[in-house]
C-alpha cells in the first residue's frame, strides 16, 4: 500500500480546505436556483473559457469576446422551456457570435499563422466550457436541485475515491501518454465512489428517490464512473498539448476552475439525459 509523500500530503490538505469552503457554497447557490445559480454558472463558464483560451492565445479583443460568449451560453440555458437544453434562438445567437469572432480576427494585425490556433481555442471554449456547463443549469431548472446534487456527488465521489485508491493501490497505468498518474486501480476506486454516491444521494433525498429507482441510480453511477475519468483525461490532453500543468491557479490545491469541473462537464449531460428520459415516460 502506497503512502502519500510530504508534497502530496500538503496538496491533499489544500484540496480538502478548498472543498470545505467551496462545496457548501456551491450547494447553497444550487439550492437557491433560478437566476443566482444561472449567474454562478455563467461566471464559471467565463472563467473556464478564459483558462482554456489563455493556454493557447494571448488576451486580445477577439479572445475577450470569446470569453464573454463562453459565459453567456450557460446563462442562456436559463431561458429554455420544457425538456430542451437551451432555447432555439441560442443557436442563431451562436451563429452570429461566430461571424463576429471571425470578423474580429479578420482585422487583427500580426502573423496570420497565429490566428487559427487562437480561433480554434475560442471556438472550443464555447462547446467545452459553454454548452457542457449549460447542461448543469438546465438540469437544475428543469428537474430540480436534487438532480444537480446527484451530479455533484457522483462526480466528486468518483474523483475522491479514485484519488485515494490510486495512491494506495495504484500499479497499472491507465493511459500514461495523457495522464501518467492515473491507474486502473484508481479507476476501480472511482467507480465504487460514483455508484455509492448515486445510491446514497438517492437514499438521503426523498424527492429524488421518488423519481429514481436503485437501478437507475446505479446506471447513473456507472455512467459517471466512465464519463468522469474521460472528462479528466480530455482536459489533461488539452493541458499536455498546451504544455501547462494546471489550467489556472484560482483554487488552491486544485489549480484552475477547469481542473475542478472537467469531470462534471462530461457527467452532467449524462445525468440530464437520464432525468429527461425518466420524466418523459
Amino acid at each position: 500500500m502506497g503512502a502519500l509523500d510530504p508534497k502530496n500530503r500538503q496538496n491533499l490538505r489544500l484540496r480538502v480546505a478548498s472543498a470545505v469552503v467551496l462545496f457548501p457554497l456551491a450547494v447553497w447557490i444550487t439550492i437557491l436556483g433560478g437566476l443566482p445559480f444561472a449567474l454562478l454558472a455563467a461566471g464559471a463558464g467565463a472563467v473556464a473559457s478564459s483558462e482554456l483560451i489563455l493556454m493557447f492565445a494571448g488576451l486580445g479583443l477577439a479572445e475577450a469576446f470569446g470569453i464573454a460568449v463562453g459565459g453567456a451560453i450557460p446563462l442562456a440555458a436559463a431561458f429554455g422551456q420544457g425538456g430542451e437544453l437551451m432555447p432555439g434562438w441560442t443557436w442563431l445567437a451562436l451563429a452570429g457570435a461566430t461571424v463576429a469572432l471571425f470578423t474580429l480576427y479578420l482585422f487583427r494585425r500580426g502573423p496570420l499563422e497565429e490566428i487559427p490556433r487562437s480561433l480554434a481555442a475560442v471556438s472550443l471554449s464555447w462547446l467545452y466550457c459553454g454548452v457542457l456547463l449549460a447542461s448543469v443549469v438546465a438540469l437544475r431548472l428543469r428537474f430540480g436541485v436534487e438532480w444537480v446534487i446527484l451530479a455533484f456527488v457522483v462526480t466528486w465521489g468518483n474523483d475522491t475515491f479514485a484519488y485515494f485508491a490510486g495512491h494506495a493501490f495504484g500499479k497499472h497505468k491507465m493511459y500514461e501518454r495523457i495522464s501518467p498518474k492515473k491507474t486502473w486501480e484508481g479507476f476501480a476506486g472511482g467507480a465504487v465512489g460514483s455508484i455509492a454516491g448515486a445510491l446514497v444521494t438517492r437514499a438521503l433525498l426523498p424527492a429524488l428517490g421518488a423519481d429514481l429507482t436503485a437501478g437507475h441510480a446505479v446506471l447513473i453511477g456507472v455512467g459517471g464512473a466512465v464519463l468522469g475519468p474521460l472528462g479528466d483525461l480530455a482536459e489533461s490532453m488539452v493541458k499536455r498539448a498546451a504544455g501547462v500543468k494546471d489550467s489556472g491557479k484560482i483554487i488552491p490545491g486544485h489549480g484552475g476552475l477547469l481542473d475542478r469541473i472537467d469531470a462534471l462537464l462530461f457527467v452532467s449531460p449524462w445525468v440530464y439525459a437520464v432525468a429527461h428520459v425518466l420524466q418523459s415516460r
